[in-house]
């Protein structure tokens, strides 16, 4: 069951409510292009490599939020200081999560899912060697997933990987709907968005 509901059903569900997000949202989509065309200097997309089913390499597609001169293909939590890097439409753009919109596209196509485990970078040999313990590799990463909901950008890599690994034990119809429902208050309440670091939950403690 678990194969046949990634495969047929999942997929299925993938590519109609992708189509129908497109066209609804169109309009949306429109206008966040003019606003990042206008607002700053650069493409209105920013593509990079990203890892995906079975370490496959594609180009993950995001709005662009940060100027045309940061370091490639660092993370954005890497950067010294990722706020002098971050335009003013991309900081809002960040924090509600609405740059992630062009990943729909990403999904259309077959590289993404509604939801998975975020697709890492292709240098994030430490992420990428954590989730191998769990099978995280093996399964179609996606455009929000149960790590994203549980803390995102301050949860450190060991503690991401479990979670794509329970994901993976857990995965159903059922436990995505979980998981692509509380996106919503996740991303409403601003949960986990942390520029200039990563891994932040325990940086507090003694």
């Amino acid at each position: 069951m678990p194969m046949f509901y990634q495969k047929v059903i999942k997929r299925g569900l993938d590519l109609l409510l992708s189509f129908i997000c497109i066209l609804l949202l169109s309009p949306l989509l429109l206008i966040l292009s003019l606003l990042v065309k206008c607002t700053s200097k650069g493409p209105v997309f920013f593509r990079q490599k990203r890892v995906g089913l079975h370490k496959k390499h594609f180009e993950i597609l995001q709005y662009r939020t940060l100027r045309i001169d940061p370091p490639k293909d660092m993370p954005t939590h890497m950067l010294a200081d990722p706020d002098q890097y971050i335009t003013k439409i991309g900081k809002f753009l960040r924090k509600s999560s609405l740059d992630e919109l062009p990943q729909l596209f990403n999904i259309l196509k077959g590289e993404m899912s509604f939801v998975g485990p975020r697709p890492a970078l292709w240098n994030q040999y430490d992420l990428l060697e954590e989730r191998d313990k769990y099978g995280a590799n093996d399964v179609v990463p996606g455009l929000t997933g149960w790590a994203q909901i549980n803390g995102r950008d301050e949860l450190e890599i060991p503690v991401k990987a479990a979670l794509d690994g329970e994901y993976v034990r857990r995965l159903s119809f059922a436990f995505d709907l979980k998981c692509f429902f509380g996106t919503f208050s996740s991303v409403l309440g601003g949960k986990g968005v942390v520029e200039g670091g990563t891994g932040t939950i325990h940086k507090d403690e003694p």
